[in-house]
């Protein structure tokens, strides 16, 4: 066999030509990562930008108090272009009934100071912190505590519940009742407002709230 004996010149020229086609090829590589990380960041933010905010909302509390922090916050998010829906169970179902005739109790909220809505500032400012021994046994304590409230949200420019519910309907908040809620109270259905997106169960709702950016317990 012949013995194939490669000039010294050629085979210079050789390695030469492979270390630059390999220093091509890295540089190229280089710039297509670059390339990519810009395009690719350019697009998350096209995605954030164009993504709508969602938020789920629980709300469990029947009382007059705890019937404000979700329509406040759904209202609010709502209007900030947010999709919002409001699952409302158990307790929490009264708020979507025809009739709000719903009532505040100081007893066992030990957060709830009374306040007067009416006489002058150093008045109105003193906190009555009622003992619950007394609350629990004046009778009609409950209502008295339920008008001075609405005297208060009235002087301070607050709107009424039955306002910001009306304003989250017009937001296209989402108001979904729990099913099972209505079965195991008796519930009827002609008690509650029309504007009622749907009457489910928590494994429907569990999904939408699965993917939202907000998810709140009330």
């Amino acid at each position: 066999m012949r013995s194939l004996i490669l000039d010294p010149l050629i085979v210079f020229n050789m390695e030469t030509k492979l270390k630059t086609s390999s220093k091509s090829n890295d540089i190229e590589v280089e710039e297509f990562n670059r390339r990519f990380d810009e395009r690719f960041e350019q697009r998350m933010q096209e995605r954030e930008k164009d993504k709508v905010p969602r938020m789920a909302l629980i709300a469990t509390k029947g009382t007059l108090d705890m019937a404000y922090p979700p329509f406040i916050l759904a209202s609010t998010a709502a209007a900030l272009g947010w999709e919002v829906s409001v699952f409302f169970t158990f307790y929490g179902l009264n708020l979507l009934k025809k009739d709000l005739d719903l009532e505040v109790s100081p007893l066992g909220n030990p957060a709830m100071p009374m306040k007067m809505p009416f006489g002058p500032n150093w008045f109105k400012s003193i906190d009555w912190e009622i003992p619950n021994i007394v609350t629990s046994n004046i009778p009609g304590f409950e209502k008295l505590a339920t008008v001075l409230m609405k005297k208060t949200v009235e002087s301070k420019g607050v709107a009424s519940l039955a306002e910001l519910r009306d304003l989250s309907i017009e937001a296209e908040v989402k108001l979904v009742a729990c099913q099972m809620t209505v079965d195991l109270f008796g519930h009827n259905k002609e008690d509650f407002i029309d504007e009622i997106e749907d009457w489910v169960g928590a494994a429907t709702f569990l999904p939408f709230a699965q993917k939202s950016d907000v998810c709140l317990f009330v």
